[in-house]
């Protein structure tokens, strides 16, 4: 796979140490605003990048590139993975995927007409652990409820406070709790449950923002509780409770660092199988795996989960009333 990177963010700055390690992955172009030149032209010298653009279509028409790893704020990512698929690249795109369902639907679209692979990078679908989750979830027995907590503090909430709104606290740009840590929660939920029959979010409102909230799905037989906070810390962990035993996930729901297995006849059990530390590894050698093989079967299996994301991020949004407040430019209907 031949990689050019769109954007120069946090996220960048974090994958591109990895890309040694990922042998089927070379970065051969990055994109910048203009205002981010110096921070591309910085990483083009630390990693060995061929090609450094500041004009996103010249980018997709010159650089030798066939993949697009999407990493720009998040409301930019419809326009950006659009663009790519119709100068047809195969796309990877940061979490959330698009501000809503509709966006995303209309990106699948696009991506079954060109067959090409679109893929949202999200770690935990990607991770051993879950995989091994799902496989001992049958012996749980009928689950009943589900906890997930993923509070983080936000080093630029101070400046939210100050009234320094910037992208990770603005409604507009995709910013807020739901959008950027409860995803996680709401991904992991999921892909054990499948889509909820009932959607509430409950956030707490700060100039205009959910900081932090908790989000209740609710399912024939059972409720899953994700918690998200950008507005305080905890100690992460999430609790998945059957009528025949336990599974207590240890860390965040977007790298399950490990998790152990109980079951109610006292069998018990420790696992900590994901391969390697660095929570993007698993997800980029997986996509690179798609893009490589031509095969897109489990590259659309992951999409239509994705969509299903959507559709809840879509609901839990108009559950809380703001479908016509801050996030009213998201697009939902």
């Amino acid at each position: 796979m031949k990689l050019g990177i769109a954007g120069t963010g946090k996220v960048v700055a974090e994958f591109l140490p990895l890309v040694a390690e990922l042998e089927h992955i070379e970065v051969t172009a990055i994109n910048s605003t203009p205002r981010s030149a110096h921070i591309a032209k910085e990483l083009q010298a630390s990693y060995g990048i061929e090609e450094v653009y500041s004009n996103y279509i010249q980018f997709l028409e010159e650089a030798d590139i066939d993949t697009v790893y999407v990493a720009v704020i998040n409301n930019l990512h419809y326009d950006f993975v659009k663009d790519a698929l119709q100068h047809g690249k195969h796309v990877i795109c940061e979490k959330p995927f698009t501000m809503s369902h509709k966006e995303l639907l209309d990106l699948e679209q696009l991506a079954l007409d060109y067959d090409l692979v679109l893929a949202e990078a999200i770690p935990n679908q990607f991770l051993a652990n879950y995989e091994k989750i799902i496989e001992l979830l049958p012996q749980l027995g009928e689950i009943k409820l589900i906890e997930c907590s993923f509070c983080k503090y936000s080093s630029r909430y101070d400046a939210l406070l100050a009234g320094n709104v910037l992208p990770a606290f603005d409604a507009k740009s995709g910013g807020g709790a739901l959008m950027d840590l409860n995803i996680y929660n709401i991904h992991f939920v999921l892909g054990l449950m499948g889509c909820p029959n009932e959607v509430d979010y409950f956030p707490n409102l700060e100039k205009g923002i959910d900081t932090s909230g908790v989000l209740v799905l609710g399912y024939e037989n059972a409720k899953a509780v994700c918690t998200a906070s950008k507005a305080s810390n905890k100690p992460n962990r999430s609790v998945i409770q059957g009528t025949k035993g336990t599974i207590v996930v240890n860390g965040s729901t977007g790298r399950i660092e490990s998790f152990d297995f109980m079951l109610n006849d006292g069998t018990t059990a420790h696992y900590a199988l994901n391969v390697h530390p660095h929570k993007l590894y698993a997800e980029f050698s997986t996509i690179a795996s798609w893009i490589d093989k031509d095969d897109t079967t489990y590259a659309e299996e992951h999409l239509a989960h994705s969509l299903t994301v959507m559709d809840v991020v879509d609901r839990a949004i108009q559950s809380a009333g703001l479908a016509t407040g801050p996030f009213s430019d998201q697009k939902i209907f």
